[in-house]
């Protein structure tokens, strides 16, 4: 299989990438909103804060990344159930992805605990785009051909 890039979508890649960026931002202060408002309630609950900011901000991703980023012609109630399941899998990876660089970073390399999690998301944000272009948001169309 080779891959032919033009100008225009060399274009509608850096569109994409700038919109995946704009829901990304979205998508996390959804997770931190969520997370803070289970501190208020009890600072016990942070990683139920955590977890459930992690849940709704995933399918708030996977709305906006289908609406916005990656439209899809197709939306049935099971396709859209089956991006959904590919959005939870494509990011669950990338945060797992996440937590193994964090403690190498951390514990093996002694990285500063501040500058971590900045370079992890210089890896895992172009993942994630990656991950929901060519997998989550591929479309089935092109799967048929």
């Amino acid at each position: 299989m080779v891959v032919t890039l033009n100008k225009n979508s060399n274009s509608t890649i850096v569109q994409q990438f700038i919109k995946f960026g704009i829901v990304g931002v979205s998508n996390t202060v959804i997770g931190l909103l969520i997370y803070y408002i289970f501190l208020w309630f009890d600072k016990s609950l942070y990683q139920v804060g955590n977890a459930v900011g992690w849940i709704v901000s995933v399918a708030w991703s996977c709305y906006w990344n289908n609406r916005l980023v990656f439209t899809q012609e197709q939306n049935s109630f099971r396709q859209m159930i089956k991006r959904l399941l590919k959005s939870y899998i494509s990011y669950g990876g990338t945060f797992l992805l996440s937590i193994i660089l964090l403690h190498a970073e951390i514990e093996w390399w002694k990285w500063s605990e501040k500058i971590a999690p900045i370079v992890n998301l210089l890896v895992t944000i172009p993942l994630n785009f990656l991950l929901n272009k060519y997998w989550t948001f591929k479309n089935e169309q092109e799967v048929k051909q």
